[in-house]
């Protein structure tokens, strides 16, 4: 029988401890085709690139694998492999990530790891993104290993949604072994953000960005925050249809 294909890209570029991880789990799975970005794009969110040439490079990066590391955005990547590298062939999954850093609830719409999966699901593709907790860029995967491999053929066997991609965040490495695995909500929160003014040494004032995270469903136990706050894998089935549509039956009410 014929391998599932398996396209992984990621944001944190294409050489990050992350992609590598999951690389060598989709291989003991499928077929694995790579496109990501050649550098770090976190916090792109789905951006495109537009105005500006798209370039693409085979490397040489993993073992037995076809890979190629490309100028634009995660959602670019996505792009180029279905049109262009996979247009005989369309995969069965995109996986995105192992991000390192949380993307559960808000900082999914700012998330590259997730624009990745959600380009997947726009092009009818089952897509799932992977982030663990833990921002280090020689972050401690291991602990994770068998529950990405377990969703991943879950996946593959009993399918997904259309339209819909799996927002899938891993809590931290600790000395408790991970809990189990739930499947939630978005969590209701936002980033109350913050900018600093400081000074160059050449005397140029610029700002930067920080900021708190502020979670409005703190006593609600079917959230991802929740789930991730006491040691358990979040599994949040996302789509990109932004409609609110109980608000489209209350603006048919206006004098428009």
């Amino acid at each position: 029988m014929t391998k599932p294909l398996i396209l992984v890209t990621n944001d944190d570029g294409i050489t990050s401890k992350g992609i590598r991880t999951l690389v060598e789990i989709m291989k003991k799975i499928g077929d694995v085709v790579v496109v990501a970005p050649n550098s770090p794009q976190s916090g792109k969110g789905h951006a495109i690139t537009i105005g500006e040439p798209l370039r693409l490079y085979s490397t040489e990066i993993f073992a037995d694998v076809d890979e190629y590391e490309c100028s634009g955005t995660p959602a670019d990547c996505v792009k180029l492999a279905k049109h262009y590298i996979l247009k005989d062939r369309k995969p069965d999954l995109v996986v995105s990530g192992i991000n390192h850093g949380s993307n559960s609830s808000i900082s999914i719409l700012y998330s590259g790891t997730m624009s990745a999966a959600i380009e997947g699901a726009i092009e009818g593709i089952p897509a799932i993104g992977f982030s663990l907790c833990d921002f280090k860029e020689d972050a401690i995967f291991d602990h994770a290993l068998t529950f990405i491999e377990q969703i991943t053929r879950e996946a593959l066997e009993k399918g997904i949604p259309k339209g819909v991609a799996l927002n899938v965040n891993i809590p931290a490495k600790t000395v408790e072994p991970i809990k189990g695995t739930i499947v939630c909500r978005q969590a209701r929160a936002k980033w109350l953000e913050k900018f600093d003014y400081r000074v160059d040494p050449n005397g140029r004032g610029y700002f930067w960005m920080a900021g708190d995270f502020i979670n409005f469903d703190t006593e609600k136990e079917d959230t991802d925050v929740w789930a991730l706050d006491n040691n358990y894998i979040s599994i949040v089935p996302s789509q990109f249809d932004l409609t609110e549509h109980e608000a489209v039956k209350q603006l048919k009410t206006w004098n428009l």
